[in-house]
């Protein structure tokens, strides 16, 4: 660093109120903890999303409400022990490359309060990965330079921070224009190489600082997995923590190409991922902070998943977490904990995600067993999914049933008698009834009253075109649009499975399914497409549309 840097730095510093007192500093009562008991410590951990990231003026550019003690405080007592702060510079980096002040003491206020309410705490570089970092192979010496200059501010402002705050390099690294995973590998590790020289180079705490490298993508396929590998022993430096992110096997994650099931290839993926996170680095000895997790499908509609079959994925995701010792972050950019109201959005979904810290849960192939409207009741049966736990029994409301009369079990096979299903049935459209397990949350499972859904003709634009469809109690799992010749129509045209709430959506209080204008963008003018709309009680109904210019009509099929 230059004479003239470092002058300017301290000059920023003092201007941000940052040259002595640091975010609660490192004193005497601070546990002495070897990274991987830190790690564990930190278990489990929540992500502060569209915030610090946001790419705009502020931290309320994305939606969401300014940071305040309280909120910190809340998610405290949500039972989590640690929180990522992602942060984006490059909109605050001025022309000579100083971070603007304000906003570093901004920074640096929000993770004081939560250093205070005593957790540990990781920041990073985030967005800047694809906003300027990326460019790094056809711009290396400036990326580069810039990347430092955050980097030193950075180090600089929380050099004497308590030791529960954790410095992460970079937030899912990518190269365009690199000429292959080579050279991706080695612009990551001169990044990485560089954050772990500045950062110890700035001393004090710093010096022992725990430290986050991340593969590229943060993926953790095993090429990644073994360049990071290497990195680690390069680095010779015991206090690193590896990181990556998962989001699931990618169709479930988004409900496209057929995936709208956790079934065995989206649970093949999950456990092949925690195999090799366990075999390349946690029995090597080196932690692993997995930094971010969910479902990509939740940044549009936490929906696009179906309720059961998302609850699946995250009691088994966090079992694999527990018994890898892997620490996880809940990527959470205000889907989740309404921040403003201070409660889960989803409290179903979060009941599960905390359960699954400390125990299995007992779940089922479903969470809906559907019951014809007007014709005979017969008993149904549905496959439990015990997960090491034991069946105990079923309880509708503050009633339990009777075994026998109401429910017989065979093994891992729960048979609901028609007698309580024609009982069900005169309740309502929907009745729920728990299904109760030795330990964890209990699984709902929904007995819903249905007739085939009807959909009828209809035109529009492809600005706006809706279905008209009358529900009948159904629920819609997925889309499938192909032409005449039997080719696939619309968008991943690789597959007749569309995206559901990219492609389509159902709305149900508008009695309708949506067709959006990025469908109909690809799809061929005077073509006619045979829409099959698959619902979740096994019925399929078809659809016809043709667009003809901005113009779309449509006919049952």
């Amino acid at each position: 660093m230059s004479r003239l840097f470092g002058r300017l730095l301290v000059l920023v510093l003092l201007a941000a109120g940052l040259s002595t007192a640091s975010p609660s500093a490192a004193g005497a009562r601070e546990p002495v903890r070897t990274p991987a008991q830190a790690v564990a410590a930190m278990q489990p951990g929540w992500n502060l999303g569209n915030t610090f990231d946001a790419t705009g003026d502020d931290e309320t550019s994305w939606g969401n409400p300014r940071v305040t003690r309280e909120l910190l405080a809340g998610i405290r007592d949500q039972g989590f022990n640690s929180i990522r702060i992602p942060v984006t510079w490059g909109q605050h980096l001025s022309a000579d490359l100083v971070v603007d002040p304000a906003y570093l003491a901004r920074v640096r206020e929000v993770v004081g309060w939560a250093l205070d309410e005593g957790f540990y705490v990781m920041i990073n570089q985030h967005h800047d990965s694809w906003q300027w970092i990326a460019g790094m192979p056809a711009d290396h010496d400036n990326v580069l330079n810039r990347y430092n200059a955050v980097w030193t501010q950075v180090a600089a402002a929380f050099r004497d921070a308590s030791p529960r705050l954790v410095l992460e390099s970079v937030n899912e690294p990518q190269f365009s224009g690199s000429s292959g995973d080579a050279e991706s590998y080695a612009l990551l590790a001169e990044l990485n190489t560089s954050f772990h020289r500045i950062v110890r180079g700035s001393g004090g705490g710093n010096a022992t600082r725990l430290l986050v490298l991340p593969t590229l993508h943060t993926n953790a396929d095993q090429g990644r997995l073994d360049a990071l590998t290497a990195e680690f022993a390069a680095l010779h430096d015991p206090n690193l923590i590896a990181t990556v992110h998962y989001y699931g096997y990618w169709p479930f994650s988004v409900n496209v190409a057929g995936g709208y099931r956790f079934d065995t290839t989206a649970q093949a993926d999950l456990l092949g991922t925690f195999e090799r996170l366990r075999t390349s680095f946690v029995n090597k000895g080196i932690p692993v902070i997995l930094g971010e997790y969910g479902l990509l499908g939740f940044d549009r509609h936490t929906g696009t998943i179906e309720q059961g079959e998302k609850l699946k994925f995250f009691e088994l995701f966090g079992h694999q977490a527990r018994i890898s010792r892997i620490t996880t972050m809940l990527w959470d950019n205000g889907q989740h904990f309404d921040r403003t109201a201070g409660v889960w959005r989803d409290t179903e979904l979060f009941g599960q995600i905390a359960s699954s810290w400390r125990t299995r849960s007992g779940t089922a192939a479903s969470d809906l067993l559907f019951v014809r409207r007007g014709t005979p009741v017969t008993a149904q049966t549905i496959t439990l999914n015990p997960n090491g736990t034991g069946f105990t029994h079923v309880r509708l409301g503050a009633a339990t049933l009777r075994r026998g009369p109401d429910y017989q079990v065979s093994g891992d096979q729960l048979t609901l008698s028609a007698g309580l299903l024609s009982r069900l049935r005169g309740y309502g459209a929907r009745t729920s009834l728990t299904l109760r397990f030795s330990r964890g949350v209990p699984w709902r499972l929904d007995v819903v009253t249905f007739d085939t859904p009807v959909v009828s003709a209809a035109t529009g634009t492809t600005a706006a075109y809706a279905v008209p469809t009358a529900f009948n109690g159904d629920q819609l799992a997925t889309m499938t649009a192909t032409y005449a010749d039997g080719t696939n129509a619309g968008p991943h045209n690789w597959t007749p499975y569309k995206e559901f709430d990219r492609a389509f959506a159902p709305d149900y209080p508008a009695g309708a399914i949506k067709l959006t204008p990025e469908f109909f963008a690809e799809v061929t003018d005077g073509a006619p497409v045979t829409l099959k709309f698959l619902f979740w009680s096994g019925e399929t109904v078809t659809y016809q549309v043709t667009r003809n210019g901005a113009e779309v009509t449509g006919t049952p099929a």
